[in-house]
């Protein structure tokens, strides 16, 4: 293994991360800044991995304190940081260094960690293990830090308090593959955030029914569903038996921050299942929102499915007129029954702000996609249709009277 790089290497990144050099209103700032480094870090990677572990390192110890006086109300510097930990502690656990190099890396995390007031950098404790890089390390943390785990944990509350190790200590027993000690510092805990580890346990001890069952019974009021779905089906994965993964935990363990990216991630898990399959199933789990999966459908290229998903509950009308634009000449009847769609869902008072510009462009989308179709007359007529249904002071009615006879 090799010691740390002897390279000199002035890392751009480090006079950008001094102590509170982004003000309150930083967020956005702190992102690029947090970007821009990832990139270098990641550019010295390609041919050093050592130097950029200790780039890795750096950055870590920086981050907490120059992004302290940054309004995180909103969560974006919050999500940020949590990737940028999540693909710094890759590098850092993947570098093939000496012990006495990776001894010097953990030392210094160590210290930025227990020093993380806000607390930005609080996930880095969850990796402790995997940035041992060894079961002899993992084992020679877990046994400086589980003393102080167990009284941290004790169901006694005189005893019992907080301490930043505790995940670390955790960690560090996993990696170290001391399964049974995790179990039994954990036995009477339920606080989810630690109780996974037990959960993690009992499935690397080939006690996997055990581990789903534990799981599902912390289920609680102050206990993350998504994470528990995200576990059992990781343990189910790992057994085989990916059909029972996606009927028990797929669609919920793999929810995105919007539909399509949710549809993505269940896609890309189970590549056994057919598109069409799984956006039936999200439509069902979602009962009253099945036009929301309009954008997935298309997508998939399941054009007849999308556009009965939304006829069957609102979808936004801007996503509806994108699509009648940019599939008129290769689409044209998906494109013009979207069109219509659109139109239809601004009638019924759907979408937000709406103006004129986008009852106009979905008028004229849709009739170059009817033009391309062979049934502009037809169309004509159902847009008179749908005009006549909107109210007298309507919008639709308003701007299609008047610009194309529709409706007076």
């Amino acid at each position: 293994m090799a010691r740390a790089s002897k390279q000199a290497y002035a890392w751009k990144f480090k006079s950008r991360f001094r102590r509170n050099a982004f003000g309150w209103r930083g967020s956005r700032l702190a992102i690029e800044r947090i970007n821009e480094a990832l990139a270098e870090i990641n550019a010295v990677a390609r041919t050093d991995r050592i130097l950029a572990a200790e780039g890795a390192v750096a950055l870590i110890e920086r981050m907490s304190p120059a992004l302290e006086q940054i309004d995180s109300s909103s969560g974006a510097i919050g999500t940020a940081v949590s990737g940028a930990i999540r693909d710094l502690v890759t590098i850092i656990a993947g570098a093939r260094a000496d012990r006495r190099t990776r001894a010097k890396w953990l030392e210094k995390l160590w210290v930025a960690h227990e020093a993380d007031a806000m607390p930005y950098i609080e996930t880095l404790a969850d990796y402790w293990g995997d940035l041992c890089a060894s079961k002899e390390v993992a084992s020679e943390w877990a046994d400086q830090l589980v003393g102080m785990t167990r009284m941290a944990l004790s169901p006694d509350p005189k005893m019992r308090g907080h301490f930043h190790g505790t995940s670390a200590c955790l960690s560090a027993l996993f990696r170290a593959e001391r399964y049974a000690e995790i179990i039994d510092i954990l036995k009477t805990e339920k606080f989810w955030h630690y109780t996974q580890w037990a959960v993690k346990a009992h499935a690397a001890r080939g006690e996997k029914a055990e581990a789903i069952k534990y799981a599902e019974s912390l289920r609680g009021p102050w206990t993350p569903d998504g994470s528990v779905d995200r576990v059992c089906e990781e343990i189910l994965l790992s057994s085989g038996f990916a059909d029972e993964a996606y009927e028990r935990y797929g669609r919920s363990a793999n929810r995105r921050g919007t539909y399509l990216a949710t549809f993505r991630a269940v896609a890309k898990k189970y590549p056994h299942k057919q598109p069409s399959e799984i956006l039936a199933d999200l439509a069902a789990d979602t009962p009253g929102e099945e036009g929301k999966w309009f954008a997935a459908a298309k997508e998939a290229r399941l054009y007849d499915l999308a556009l009965d998903l939304a006829r069957r509950s609102p979808c936004d009308p801007r996503t509806l007129v994108r699509s009648a634009r940019d599939f008129a000449a290769r689409q044209p009847a998906f494109a013009m029954e979207a069109g219509l769609l659109a139109l239809h869902w601004i009638v019924e008072g759907r979408g937000y702000e709406i103006t004129g510009r986008d009852i106009l462009d979905a008028f004229s989308h849709t009739m170059r996609a009817a033009e391309a179709n062979g049934a502009s007359e037809e169309t004509r007529e159902r847009i008179g249709q749908l005009v006549a249904h909107d109210a007298p002071d309507g919008i639709v009615r308003r701007i299609l009277a008047t610009r194309h006879g529709q409706g007076s």
